[in-house]
Formats: structure tokens, sequence, C-alpha cells
């Protein structure tokens, strides 16, 4: 972006991070770091941690044990709006009675950008989200789509060094969400050093937005790669049949490489158990 402020610190690490509700354990020591400037998807099922793991970046959950750190820095005990962080959830939440210009300067008056800045700053992030000739509509009179993009324009505009999406499609429909995907891979390449975590239940929108993806369920990381690593080398079965469709048959290993399915031998180049084990064989 243009104008003299930076951007704020890039970069997340989850350092052995547990939420509990009482005797409810939802979210187990999880440790994962988002490098600056990378997509991070958090892909899984309902219940499985995603979005309570995004929530305690955020700081609207304070962990049981352990700590986040956001550029370098220890924000566990920080309240919200010292994190430098810009969020976008699934129902936008933009003012009503506002108009799209004055949304989007919410949050740099609230986080008290100088005034002769807020003007440009405004535009400059609306324009990066194509919406700058709707500057004057109030959200009632946008599409669905058209009201993502000012949520994202609003959360740009603090210039945060972490962006967090959670399930930012899940309201649209397919052919919004496919155009928003792609827009979110152009804001992505146009805006380099800000880290993204975007959670979401879809393991489309993970395999074409992210660099890499954190499978989860029942609270704890199952697995973690790019989305070729894990739709190609599962290391759990639960990886292999949430990310991308799979047939998952017993088999017992015959030898390197070679295992035995109902009699037939197959080779599996990528086998490493050794011969008489059993395992089982992806087919996607």
């Amino acid at each position: 972006m243009n104008g003299e402020t930076t951007p704020a610190p890039s970069g997340i690490r989850f350092d052995g991070v547990s939420v509990a509700y009482g005797e409810n354990t939802v979210l187990d020591r999880l440790d994962l770091t988002v490098e600056p400037g990378e997509v991070m998807a958090l892909l899984g099922p309902s219940g499985s941690g995603k979005t309570t793991a995004l929530r305690a970046v955020a700081g609207f959950v304070r962990p049981a044990s352990g700590r986040v750190l956001i550029g370098g820095r220890d924000v566990t005990q920080l309240p919200p709006y010292q994190r430098d962080i810009g969020m976008v959830v699934q129902q936008y939440a933009l003012f009503p009675h506002l108009k799209v210009k004055d949304n989007v300067a919410f949050g740099l008056k609230a986080h008290r950008t100088p005034r002769a800045e807020i003007a440009g700053r405004v535009t400059e992030a609306l324009e990066l989200v194509g919406m700058a000739a709707y500057a004057t509509r109030y959200p009632r009179e946008l599409s669905g789509g058209q009201q993502q993009r000012v949520a994202i324009a609003r959360a740009l505009a603090i210039r945060p060094g972490v962006l967090l999406l959670d399930e930012p499609l899940s309201a649209l429909d397919a052919r919004l969400r496919s155009g928003m995907l792609a827009e979110l891979a152009r804001l992505h390449r146009e805006l380099p050093d800000v880290s993204i975590l975007y959670v979401t239940h879809d393991q489309v929108e993970a395999l074409t937005l992210a660099d890499r993806i954190a499978v989860m369920d029942r609270a704890r990381l199952q697995d973690c790669g790019t989305p070729e690593e894990l739709y190609r080398r599962p290391r759990t079965e639960f990886t292999a049949s949430f990310v991308g469709n799979a047939n998952l048959l017993p088999v017992t290993v015959t030898g390197p490489g070679r295992v035995d399915l109902a009699g037939a031998v197959f080779d599996v180049p990528t086998l490493t158990a050794t011969p008489g084990a059993t395992a089982t064989l992806c087919v996607r």
C-alpha cells in the first residue's frame, strides 16, 4: 500500500495453545506457525477447533495454557485492539447506518489515525478491493459479494500484519464464492507481507487459496502441509478422507513399495512400512 504508514509485523505462532470451557477442551495443545506473508488455511469439520484457534489469535478467547505470538510479540494477554490485526467474519458485520466509506474508516478512527490520513487510506483500501465507486452507498444497496469486499477493505485499511478470515465466503452462492476466491488470491499477491489465517470447512477454498493447510479434527492438529503434500501424501486416514475424495482400502505390505489387496499386488513407491504389516491404501 502507498503512504508513510508501514504494515504491522507479520507472522503468527501458536505455542502449545489450549482452550477449554469448563471440562470441555476445544483446542488441545496447538503448535503451529504461520510464516510472514503466508496464507494458512485451518481446515476441518464443525467442532474441530479451527475457529477457536482463530479467536485465540484475535484475542476473543483466552488460552488455558500456551502462548500466541504475532510478529514475534507475545500477545496472549493483550486485548484485541492492541494486536494490530484485521478480521473478516462470515456475516460481514457492516454498520447498516453508515455509508461504505464510513464503514471502512471506522477502524482507522478507532486506531486514532490522524484525520488528514483517513480519507486517503479509505480510498486506497476500497480501490484494492475494487469498491471505490461504491463509497457513498449504504450496505443495503450492495450485493453479498460487494458487502464482503467492503468488510475486507475495512480490515485492510488499518494495514495489519495479520488478516483473519473466518468462513468469509460461506454466506455467498457458488458463483460469488468462486469470484471472491479469485479476488482473495489477487489480494494475497498484492499484499505479500500480510499473513493470512483462513478458517474454512470447504476443501476447495483451502486447496485454491492456501500456501499451506492445517487439518484440524477433535480439537487437535492432525496434519499440516502444502495442498499437494496433503493430497498426494496424507499422513492420516482423516486427512486422506477430508482433503479430496478418497477410497481407503485395507492392505498387507508384502515388500518394499508393494502391497497386497485381496490377492492383487500393487506398487506403492511412497510406502515405508515393513513387510507383513497392515496398512491403508488411499486411492483418489
